[in-house]
């Protein structure tokens, strides 16, 4: 009914859990990029289908991900940080089960995780990612931070999957941010250049992708990005709600914003 592709490199602290939250599933996918500790071990003993691809860059290696031959017409595509709550595997089963519905693709909100609690003021929920859809309708765009360009109807899904950005610890987080701020730079410095900010879209309240979209390219043109981005998630989304956790979390974002901005400096100088 529905096929689950997990995408890896070295998972063996993550991946357990997240296996074990979509047993229900008789067509299990891990496209393995390399890893050199039990991720493949790990995926194997659990019955998954392991396939091995070395990681060029996230965009292609997602689009290569989409044609790994699944047994099911649907895919759920959750990270190996995330589990997926029977609840959800219940509602992802419903809706692929009707017939009579048109969406091609469906977008699912999640509880992030950090310090034992669910982030939920900090954390900037609801969040809506892609995480059911028809691979035939799906392509790319961006790369860090995908989007998910999706030819058809769009659906929403009640349930939750739960996010554990932070199992393998606070330096291992540091690290992955740090690549990830370079490539948001070179993407934040190519928005600049072709698109201008979505207006409209800044007050489109019904449509939270196009909104976030709106806000984010507004963002990349404002002085003091980093504390821009602080105030918002802790003083306008109320994070100093979520106690110590919430506010540790607000000063790693406001950390990695100010690594983004770093790089596209850098990458200004150099040109």
């Amino acid at each position: 009914m529905i096929s689950v592709l997990i995408l890896t490199l070295n998972e063996e602290l993550n991946l357990p859990a997240c296996l074990e939250s979509v047993r229900w599933s008789d067509d299990i996918v891990v496209l393995d990029s390399g890893s050199t500790d039990r991720t493949v071990e790990i995926a194997k003993a659990a019955g998954a289908r392991v396939v091995h691809r070395p990681f060029d860059d996230e965009r292609s290696h997602r689009t290569a991900s989409l044609s790994l031959g699944f047994r099911h017409p649907w895919v759920y595509n959750p990270d190996a940080d995330e589990v997926t709550p029977l609840e959800l595997a219940e509602e992802m089963k419903a809706v692929v089960s009707d017939r009579g519905r048109a969406e091609v693709a469906y977008r699912v909100r999640f509880k992030n995780m950090f310090r034992g609690r669910w982030l939920r003021r900090s954390g900037l929920y609801p969040t809506w990612v892609v995480r059911l859809f028809r691979p035939e309708r799906v392509r790319f765009a961006r790369t860090i931070n995908l989007q998910y360009v999706i030819d058809g109807p769009e659906g929403r899904l009640n349930s939750h999957f739960l996010h554990y950005s932070f199992n393998k610890g606070m330096d291992h987080w540091r690290e992955k941010h740090r690549r990830y701020a370079a490539l948001e730079a070179e993407d934040n410095l190519r928005e600049l250049r072709e698109c201008p900010v979505d207006v409209p879209g800044l007050f489109d309240i019904g449509a939270p992708v196009r909104r976030r979209r709106a806000l984010k390219l507004l963002s990349m043109r404002l002085p003091f990005r980093p504390w821009l981005r602080f105030l918002y998630m802790y003083v306008l989304r109320m994070g100093f709600l979520d106690g110590g956790p919430g506010l540790e979390y607000c000063r790693l974002m406001k950390w990695y914003e100010g690594e983004i901005v770093r790089n596209m400096r850098l990458l200004r100088e150099n040109r």
